[in-house]
């Protein structure tokens, strides 16, 4: 089959799936900002399983990359017509491949942000989604309020200086749309922070007050922002599964998405200028995002990172391989039912104990391969949202912390830069300076890294919290993650 693009397209055959449908025929009625895996395992694969039926032929993805590392997605969207291979990994060892085709268009803003500006401000785009991580919607880690002292904001908000940000390239755009009188268009955000979309209308009309404070009011009445949880485990694709990809189905593939079979998108239902049917191919589609958010985001994201620095510091490196441990099983549970669940709402629709029961075996996909480090980074952005409000909720209700406590003492532990081992620990953070600095100080002082208020807030003034983050602390040092764990049964 060779290289996967256009023209090679019409060779596949069965085991792999290929777009039947015209991709010529496709418009643009969505432009996304952070085409990473996660994006292309996940809203990519829904809208082109929409149009596999047919369906939503006018919704193709327009991809857009703001940062100076996605010029090699640029390069790989080029050199195969935006195309790329989904393959779905099952737990016993079978592969599920699948070429993806709804996505259309890349452009890359460094290289010509006015034609980004311009894409976005066409009649034809309705929909512009974001998956920018949890950073990226420029938050102070404490205060919550928008960082405008952020250096490329900053830039940003300089009259006639081209766009540098997404905060940036949608403003202008929104202005364009306004001024030639087209409606605007609705703002999705996929990423997994609570409350996605008030966190990114809330972002965006702090930015465009800075701009002008009556655009930022007409943006917070007239552009409608839905929240949505997103869920597709989608480890980093490594050497091994491009050459796997080629041996086994022929295909040439620069930048493949590997991903588990389990998939969930829920949605509310708010948008300003129509929307794919995404009802057809399972999103659920409803009034109020707010409990299935929170279900995931503390039971499936917390637990992430309940086992990844336990983990890390136990020696091990794939996710399977810690959740297949009964000792990380016990932990997990624990955290779930005594300290997770007790802080959410009900949740129409699901059974909780079989929802965490389908966690454990996700975790546990020997396939899959998900690598403990992915877990491990930007801690800084991912406790703060997932796993301190569960402890402050717990505190303020008289609940169980224990567990959590000593999650928040494993990261501490872990950010020293070295594993039980001896073996140096690479520290991926945006603090990640910080952190090491303060963890390496904490053998003396041992609430050095709590101390950190940026990030921990008042967490370090709360004589509960504390005294038992100490422990499990200093149980690290003295018998290790295993022990530690023991003792939190």
């Amino acid at each position: 089959m060779g290289p996967l693009n256009a023209k090679s397209l019409p060779s596949f055959r069965a085991p792999v799936s290929a777009p039947t449908y015209d991709r010529n025929c496709v418009r643009t009625g969505i432009v996304h900002f952070g085409v990473g895996g996660f994006h292309r395992s996940h809203q990519a694969m829904y809208l082109d399983c929409l149009m596999a039926e047919g369906k939503a032929l006018d919704w193709g993805i327009c991809g857009v990359g703001v940062l100076p590392s996605d010029r090699r997605m640029r390069d790989t969207m080029q050199a195969q017509d935006c195309l790329y291979t989904l393959v779905v990994k099952h737990s016993d060892g079978s592969l599920e491949p699948r070429v993806i085709g709804s996505i259309v268009q890349y452009l890359f803003a460094p290289d010509d942000p006015e034609a980004v500006i311009e894409k976005l401000a066409d009649e034809q785009t309705r929909i512009v989604s974001l998956t920018v991580t949890e950073g990226g919607y420029n938050f102070h880690a404490v205060t919550g309020e928008f960082d405008a002292s952020f250096p490329d904001v900053v830039h940003d908000l300089r009259p006639g200086t081209a766009p540098k940000t997404t905060f940036g390239l949608i403003t202008e755009a929104l202005v364009r749309r306004r001024r030639r009188d087209l409606p605007p268009f609705t703002v999705m955000s996929c990423d997994n922070i609570p409350g996605n979309g008030d966190a990114a209308r809330k972002s965006f009309v702090a930015f465009a007050t800075l701009r002008d404070p009556e655009l930022g009011a007409w943006i917070e009445q007239q552009v409608r922002f839905p929240n949505s949880m997103v869920d597709r485990i989608t480890p980093v694709t490594t050497d091994d599964d491009k050459v796997k990809i080629s041996q086994q189905f022929g295909i040439g593939d620069q930048w493949p998405v590997v991903c588990e079979p389990f998939t969930q998108w829920v949605l509310e239902d708010e948008f300003g200028d129509g929307r794919p049917p995404l009802e057809d191919v399972g999103v659920q589609l409803v009034e109020d995002v707010e409990p299935y958010e929170l279900m995931k985001i503390r039971l499936l994201n917390a637990s992430h990172q309940a086992l990844c620095y336990f983990g890390y510091l136990a020696g091990y490196r794939l996710v399977h391989e810690v959740c297949q441990d009964a000792l990380f099983q016990h932990l997990l549970l624990g955290y779930m039912d005594r300290e997770a669940t007790p802080t959410l709402q009900p949740v129409p629709g699901i059974d909780l104990a079989e929802y965490k029961q389908t966690l454990i075996a996700r975790f546990s996909n020997p396939n899959v391969r998900d690598t403990v480090a992915r877990l491990c980074a930007e801690s800084s952005d991912r406790i703060p949202k997932w796993l301190l409000p569960v402890i402050r909720q717990n505190l303020a209700a008289g609940g169980e912390i224990k567990r959590s406590a000593a999650i928040v003492a494993s990261w501490a532990r872990y950010a020293e830069g070295v594993d039980e081992q001896n073996r140096p620990i690479e520290v991926v953070d945006r603090l990640r300076d910080s952190l090491m600095t303060n963890a390496r100080r904490q053998r003396e002082d041992p609430l050095a890294f709590i101390a950190d208020r940026e990030v921990f807030g008042d967490l370090i003034d709360d004589e509960r919290f504390t005294a038992l983050y100490r422990a499990s602390l200093a149980s690290l040092y003295a018998h290790g993650t295993r022990v530690t764990l023991q003792n939190l049964r």
